[in-house]
């Protein structure tokens, strides 16, 4: 974000870039008329960035997606309102001056670029496109500027990237690709549809910081679309804050997360898990589901889900109240009420805080476990190399605790998960629970297991049948393991549901009626009908808006209180894993670098990676308590591929301390203190005078303490 000094010279600026002046875009269908965009107005200066946030289904980007006018033929049309862009309006234009218009003075940066790259052509014939028809380049001048924009982007080897398609790039590639695509022509306004939701923290932070710096250079002004409260404090100078199609709160970003003034917006910042705060708090998530926009409540759109809202709000929309200088709210509170009714109610956030009971008892130990995938060739299907997904990784499983497995993509994290229940057969290792090795288990036995060991996947949709209903998904395991017969089936069935949020009478709907909270409450009454043990959580809430994650996160912990369930928690989102677990480990290129609890691994992290997957992700907090931006490190590169892992330690290669016997030695799991252990060269006192100077505060080996009692 930039100095106040910066900000006060764009807003003395007359007239704004981009004016959207009462904008209403409506979508046309059976189901009656959608108001997706209803009544939006707001400003945007050269040079500015606005963050527009919201849960999914408030019109962030069909706002968007009308300012370029992507919207514009059935079942979709901008209704009413008006949208100037640098003095000209947008409504009005041509087909030929709304084609000068995209990509050469307005570019977008989608949500995923693999769906919006063309598959078919190379990652520089997409580049040079709109350089040669935009900016008349000739072929060489184009390709010219399109290795100067990847070289610019951080692609290394940009000339060969040229010729490499979408497919053949990892995901923080090609978003990088689609920055260059979209600066190629040094647009006047960039728009970012959720730009790093689907990156891991490391990555996200490089694309970020790489945003900030192309966007301050070319002076381009900025729409940054999101849902993660984190990005918006570190990338933007203002904030408009969207629900059922219309603003709710506009401000600076210091308005906002400094003193928010809309019941919405508090409600978006008390369901985020904070990586300042310890593990346990329970998050307060939104009640109930955004509006259906082609029925929408009268009165004010949120007070169906307000706990703040009163008569007037539901029979009277209310207007955006004048707070202070720049700062509006969409609230009735701000209309003659009491003061002491417009404050947030900070109480709220104050939850229960579960705490591991002691002794503890293992069920599951994971010893030297690897998983290598063969590479074949020919017609002969000749083996010829590995890919090393799991890779020597030991840890243990007490009952009752949540072990959170965290790293970036292709770390081994999901993998290790499906090794350890045997959804795939282990290379070798062991995995023994309650003393029985899983390897050595036969068809017949690994069934009857099964009932104690399930699965929580990712995405919820594409893991249930659409054929079946969800009574019938949710009840399958139980007839399965002979857990009920007849009608005690369906009894079961409604008692999971309702347990886990769900009405019973939905138990004859099928996947596709449900929204995508639902559905992974779905997935997760299916995995506790067979009564587990123990449950491997694969990124359960990564796909989710904030409130609907809040729920999700609050159901996992109630059931482990009620049912005693174990849990592996997978996720990169290193704030939820701090709210959920009770031990973490860290993976990188199939090794566990660092496992310990919570507290010790949150607040004295030990090893470089750790040090900088927790630096990278961005805070909520006014006061970001030397975890923001001033502290952030940013890895380079992309994780090298398990194929062939680099020699010695695998995290040399982008380590900031590596030093020679990193590149040739490679560093063993131990334990410094008590329940705390990391594989690094820096604490091993047979190497660690060979590290550089800059590592001094951390290769000093922490204090022995005494271990916790039990």
């Amino acid at each position: 974000m930039r100095d106040g000094s910066v900000i006060a010279d764009i807003q003395s600026e007359d007239t704004p870039l981009l004016r959207v002046e009462n904008l209403q875009t409506h979508f046309f269908g059976e189901g009656g008329v959608v108001r997706a965009v209803d009544d939006v107005t707001f400003d945007l200066r050269a040079g500015e960035v606005l963050g527009v946030v919201g849960e999914s289904g408030s019109g962030k980007s069909v706002t968007a997606l009308s300012v370029m006018r992507l919207i514009d033929s059935p079942p979709g049309r901008i209704i009413g309102g008006s949208i100037t862009f640098d003095g000209d309006d947008v409504l009005s234009m041509t087909s030929n001056e709304l084609r000068n218009l995209r990509g050469n003075q307005i570019a977008m940066i989608f949500q995923e670029p693999l769906t919006s790259l063309n598959p078919v052509f190379s990652i520089g014939d997409q580049i040079m496109e709109p350089l040669m028809l935009h900016q008349k380049l000739s072929s060489k001048e184009a390709r010219d500027r399109a290795t100067e924009m990847l070289a610019r982007v951080g692609v290394p080897s940009p000339a060969e990237r040229l010729k490499a398609y979408p497919h053949q790039l990892s995901g923080g590639m090609r978003q990088r690709a689609m920055i260059a695509m979209a600066l190629s022509c040094n647009p006047k306004l960039l728009i970012a549809d959720e730009p790093t939701t689907a990156l891991d923290v490391s990555i996200q932070a490089q694309i970020l910081e790489l945003m900030k710096e192309l966007q301050e250079s070319y002076g381009s002004a900025m729409m940054f679309i999101t849902h993660d409260l984190g990005v918006v404090n570190q990338m933007c100078d203002r904030v408009n804050v969207m629900y059922a199609g219309r603003i709710v709160e506009q401000g600076t970003t210091a308005q906002i997360f400094s003193s928010p003034k809309n019941p919405y917006t508090w409600g978006l910042f008390d369901c985020l898990p904070r990586i300042d705060e310890p593990q346990g708090i329970r998050l307060i998530p939104i009640a109930g589901q955004p509006p259906n926009l082609a029925r929408p409540p009268s009165g004010c759109k949120f007070h169906p889900r307000c706990p703040y809202a009163f008569e007037r709000c539901r029979v009277e929309e209310p207007p955006l109240f004048h707070i202070s200088d720049g700062h509006t709210s969409r609230c009735w509170l701000y209309e003659g009420a009491a003061d002491g009714a417009r404050h947030r109610i900070e109480a709220r956030r104050v939850g229960e805080i579960q705490t591991q009971p002691a002794p503890r008892t293992p069920i599951l130990e994971v010893t030297d476990l690897r998983k290598h995938f063969p590479i074949t060739r020919g017609v002969l299907q000749r083996t010829v190399g590995y890919v090393k997904a799991v890779d020597g990784i030991s840890f243990t499983l007490h009952k009752g605790e949540t072990l959170g497995l965290v790293g970036e993509s292709g770390c081994g994290k999901s993998t290790a998960g499906r090794v350890v229940l045997r959804l795939l057969d282990p290379t070798s290792g062991s995995v023994m629970f309650h003393g029985q090795d899983l390897a050595k288990l036969d068809a017949k036995q690994l069934q009857d297991m099964r009932k104690r060991m399930q699965i929580i996947f990712q995405d919820p949709f594409s893991s249930l049948n659409p054929r079946r209903t969800v009574g019938s998904i949710v009840g399958q395991p139980i007839q399965l393991h002979k857990l009920a017969e007849g009608k005690e089936v369906g009894e079961r069935v409604a008692d999971i549901l309702e347990r886990v949020g769900l009405n019973p009478s939905h138990a004859g709907r099928y996947p596709h009626e449900f929204s995508g909270g639902q559905r992974q409450r779905i997935g997760i009454a299916r995995a506790i009908a067979a009564n587990p043990e123990f449950i491997v959580a694969d990124e359960p809430v990564s796909a989710l808006d904030v409130s609907i994650q809040a729920q999700i996160v609050n159901l996992l912990q109630d059931l482990q209180r009620d049912l005693g369930l174990s849990y592996i928690f997978i996720a990169h989102d290193l704030s939820v894993v701090r709210s959920v677990s009770d031990r973490v480990a860290v993976m990188y290129l199939g090794k566990i670098v660092e496992i310990g609890d919570n507290r010790g691994v949150y607040e004295d992290p030990l090893h470089p990676y750790t040090r900088a997957l927790l630096s990278a992700v961005p805070s909520v907090g006014v006061d970001e308590r030397g975890i923001g931006r001033s502290s952030r490190i940013v890895l380079q590169g992309d994780v090298p591929s398990p194929i062939n892992p680099p020699s010695g330690c695998r995290f040399h290669t982008r380590c900031p301390y590596v030093f020679d016997t990193c590149r040739s030695v490679e560093p063993l799991l131990t334990e410094l203190v008590p329940g705390h252990a990391v594989a690094c060269h820096l604490y091993d006192s047979r190497y660690a005078g060979g590290a550089p100077d800059s590592a001094e505060p951390l290769r000093r080996r922490p204090p022995t303490v005494e271990a916790p009692a039990g």
